[in-house]
């Protein structure tokens, strides 16, 4: 300690040890809350303590679809194996008890001293190439039924309706995997930021949507859900309480034409749970907006839907987004690229209740917007004068420059001659 002492003065160690201090904050960060929603769509739940687990194979076929496609083909390659070695165990034994295994080799060239229920079966290996062949209709042509066992003929009529119902039923599932909703809603994409922004006179709460396939989502509508966790009069906790807010919508029903992205409006009334909300009070709220695109798939005909969620981080007070869409040649071309633009615009920062109770905020709002913009006019043109300024200035001094200079010459008498060069 001495020798550091000798070599670090002390006034150094107190200053940094006080600019540690500092730069640590005094007071800790809010802990997140889990989010219900997924930006992705996700449900962020898991399910614990099922003891009735036989409820899944009720509903068999459906739990084949939501299985992983690595279990989904292990299922379908051993469906088949299985019914394979099953099938090829009972002509074995069909073989076994006819006596068949004990029969001469010139059965398989068509003789006529034994006739045995299957044709060149004679071990296990033969009886199962034998039932691949008839659950499969391979049909090679070296083993083949005969009329001597009416069992045989029973079993050949099981493998073929065994063989198509496994065969259905793995198909139907493959395609249904291959199919499924969610894929569709891949191309279905959200603004990662919601804005909350003055439209038409009214605070609203906005988020924009578009469908990147040219392929359209028929009879698409939205909705929007507020999740939060809230306590009754009673003292009763609900963690996850749900309620509908409505959605600002000309058409009465409710269906939106996403030929190119929308911007969803949210019209923050009395009804709706973000009323009493300021621009200040947003960052403390432990809320979550869900929002749900639904629609039929124009090609497949099936319902898709597509989720996404905005916390209170994600919601920005003050902002708009930027227009996408322009007129090319006469072609609407959108710009994805800035897709979840915002510029920031003049809002008032108090609740939605505030201003109808005073509509003067809005207006001195308004007017100091107004007065913003005409100073942004101001500057420009200004900083537009003073580069034509000097850019007049800087050709001025180069066509000075190229002004050709007088030369004075003294001739031996003292005469002098002025020439230009």
């Amino acid at each position: 300690m001495l020798a550091r002492k000798s070599i670090i003065p002390e006034e150094y160690v107190l200053a940094r040890i006080a600019a540690e201090n500092l730069r640590k904050p005094r007071i800790q960060d809010q802990t997140r809350k889990a989010r219900f929603i997924a930006k992705s769509g996700a449900c962020n739940l898991a399910h614990k303590n099922i003891r009735e687990q036989g409820r899944f194979l009720q509903d068999i076929f459906t739990t084949l679809v939501d299985l992983k496609w690595r279990h989904t083909l292990v299922i379908f390659t051993m469906s088949f194996l299985c019914s394979w070695l099953l099938f090829a165990m009972i002509w074995w034994l069909v073989a076994f008890a006819h006596g068949d295994m004990d029969a001469s080799t010139e059965n398989c060239t068509g003789s006529t001293k034994w006739t045995p229920c299957v044709t060149c079966v004679r071990s296990f290996t033969s009886a199962f190439l034998f039932s691949i062949e008839v659950q499969v209709t391979i049909g090679f042509g070296g083993r083949m039924m005969t009329e001597e066992c009416p069992m045989a003929i029973t079993v050949l009529i099981l493998q073929n309706i065994v063989g198509l119902i496994i065969n259905a039923v793995m198909l139907g599932c493959i395609f249904m995997k291959t199919a499924q909703a969610h894929r569709r809603a891949e191309t279905l994409i959200f603004s990662r930021h919601a804005v909350i922004a003055i439209r038409n006179g009214r605070l609203c709460f906005m988020f924009r949507v578009g469908d990147l396939r040219k392929s359209m989502i028929i009879s698409a509508s939205v909705r929007i859900q507020v999740v939060r966790k809230t306590t009754t009069p009673e003292g009763e906790i609900i963690p996850i309480h749900q309620q509908d807010i409505p959605v600002d919508n000309p058409i009465e029903s409710n269906n939106i034409f996403l030929v190119a992205p929308l911007i969803i409006c949210h019209v923050i009334d009395k009804r709706s749970p973000l009323y009493d909300i300021s621009a200040s009070d947003l960052v403390n709220q432990d809320l979550e907006l869900i929002v749900v695109l639904e629609g039929v798939v124009e090609t497949t005909g099936i319902t898709t839907q597509a989720r996404t969620s905005y916390i209170a981080e994600e919601i920005l007070w003050g902002h708009r987004f930027m227009p996408i869409v322009t007129e090319e040649e006469g072609v609407y071309a959108v710009d994805y690229s800035k897709f979840g633009n915002t510029i920031k615009v003049a809002a008032p920062r108090c609740s939605a209740r505030e201003l109808d109770e005073k509509p003067s905020i809005l207006i001195q709002t308004l007017q100091k917007s107004e007065l913003s913009h005409q100073n942004s006019l101001r500057k420009r043109n200004s900083m537009r004068r003073n580069n034509s300024m000097r850019r007049n200035n800087s050709m001025r001094r180069n066509n000075s420059s190229l002004i050709v200079p007088k030369v004075q010459f003294i001739t031996p008498e003292g005469n002098q001659s002025v020439c230009e060069t």
